[in-house]
């Protein structure tokens, strides 16, 4: 096969790097959010219920997938530094690790699942149709845990060495394959099969993300640090193990905060209704569609950071992340009065519920003042775990999105009285309290590791 692309990002223009580095991967990640709009769609096609159910089994399955976006930091992290300093040995060793690590936690985190799954789902939901639904669709999810873990991990290899364009080409034959399976699976073959029904949107993602983890593997194999590679490569390294561990257990933590803070939010959001649940889930989606050049653009900047900082060339690391935040700022221009005004619309799309609509809009509305500080956030989270050091991002994570959370919702739903806009304020105020947090992190962690600069000065100029 064709090798992959294998870039050095310590030289030169950092703009060019972004752009070779987030465009794919926000095409890619625009393919992935319109996968999971066309379950959305799909589950509105049966009912408001399917939609609450779908909602609900998802969150529940990223709480475990958690550990399978770490791995893919820790991924990134690792073999860019070691790329950065021409250590070809320690970044195959950290490669070949990085896959036996994910094979073993994905063994183990789907026995977790399967028994401890529908007690979570049971938390946040009331007994009826959409808890059933929200069951049986996370059971069958279970079963595509190998394909995620094993994607995720190896995309980081590959988005060490610049190459975020595989991931890209698998994620659009994904969604393509998605929609041809969806409606098969769940209505059948006239006269021959009657479906699966709600359940058939969760094997279809089984059947794909397979596909999705097999090719991504396939271009981590062509690698050139992978050239000749033995099968005892891929025996336990426990010095390897905890080094990978010590990298994504921040990461994934942070992960797994923030899928439980969605948790916090269904679980105050239940008092209202299930329209309040399903308006949620599809505004996410939504939220999610607008968010990606920021996430192709802050998920690149963490390869350009490990390269650099492992190159020792502090002052192109700084440089780059005030770039990324120049470029966020631009971005941001043109989403918050997408998200202002067009929200409504967006909804409408995907269900004519008159009250999912408003609840949504609502919540989109209130979104759109907090996706500058969002972007941001995701850059800052990239520079600290290119830095190696991720158990900022837990520290931060756990108050934006677990203290703060539950404590600004609670304060302006239980004590003030507020309605579901109670707690779209309390996710405004947690989510700018922590940004604030993130900053003076940022700022400290920056004179530690780049030779005392101050993080926060204007980037040089010249990108």
């Amino acid at each position: 096969m064709k090798a992959p692309r294998d870039l050095d990002l310590t030289h030169g223009p950092l703009l060019g790097h972004f752009r070779a580095l987030a465009i794919p991967a926000a095409f890619g990640m625009l393919f992935s959010t319109l996968y999971n709009v066309v379950d959305v769609y799909w589950a509105g096609r049966l009912s408001t219920e399917a939609q609450a159910g779908l909602a609900i089994g998802f969150q529940a399955f990223f709480i475990m997938m958690s550990i399978g976006f770490g791995l893919g930091a820790a991924m990134s992290a690792l073999v860019s530094n070691a790329k950065g300093s021409h250590d070809s040995e320690q970044a195959r060793q950290f490669a070949t690790q990085g896959i036996t690590f994910g094979i073993i936690a994905t063994a183990i985190l789907m026995v977790l699942g399967w028994i401890g799954g529908p007690y979570l789902i049971a938390i946040v939901s009331e007994p009826g149709g959409y808890r059933d639904a929200a069951t049986g669709y996370f059971n069958w999810l279970v079963l595509s845990l190998p394909g995620f873990f094993l994607a995720y991990g190896a995309n980081g290899i590959l988005q060490a060495h610049g190459d975020t364009v595989t991931m890209q080409r698998a994620l659009v034959a994904a969604f393509f394959v998605n929609v041809g399976l969806n409606p098969l699976l769940m209505f059948g073959v006239p006269g021959a099969w009657g479906g699966m029904g709600f359940d058939g949107i969760a094997l279809s993602t089984v059947i794909s993300q397979t596909g999705v983890m097999l090719w991504v593997l396939r271009s981590v194999f062509a690698l050139e640090i992978m050239r000749d590679v033995t099968q005892a490569a891929f025996a336990p390294n426990l010095p390897k193990f905890r080094q990978i561990i010590a990298q994504l257990l921040p990461a994934s933590t942070a992960m797994m905060v923030m899928f439980i803070s969605g948790f916090v939010v269904q679980y105050a959001l239940k008092g209202f209704g299930e329209d309040a649940i399903a308006a949620y889930g599809v505004a996410l989606r939504i939220e999610q569609i607008l968010l990606l050049p920021v996430l192709g653009m802050t998920g690149a900047l963490l390869p350009i950071i490990g390269q650099n900082f492992g190159a020792a060339d502090h002052a192109r690391v700084k440089d780059a992340l005030f770039l990324c935040w120049k470029i966020g700022f631009a971005m941001s221009v043109v989403a918050m009065p997408v998200l202002w005004f067009g929200g409504r619309y967006a909804m409408g799309f995907f269900t004519d519920n008159p009250s999912v609509i408003d609840i949504g809009a609502s919540y989109l509305r209130v979104d759109s003042f907090l996706f500058p500080i969002y972007m941001m956030l995701f850059a800052i989270n990239s520079f600290l775990q290119g830095l190696k050091r991720p158990i900022w991002t837990l520290w931060i994570s756990i108050y934006r999105q677990g203290i703060g959370i539950a404590l600004f919702v609670w304060l302006f739903v239980g004590v003030l009285g507020f309605d579901v806009w109670g707690v779209w304020f309390g996710i405004a105020t947690a989510v700018s309290s922590g940004w604030i947090v993130a900053l003076f992190v940022a700022r400290k962690v920056g004179k530690e590791e780049l030779s005392g600069a101050n993080t926060t000065q204007t980037a040089a100029a010249g990108n």
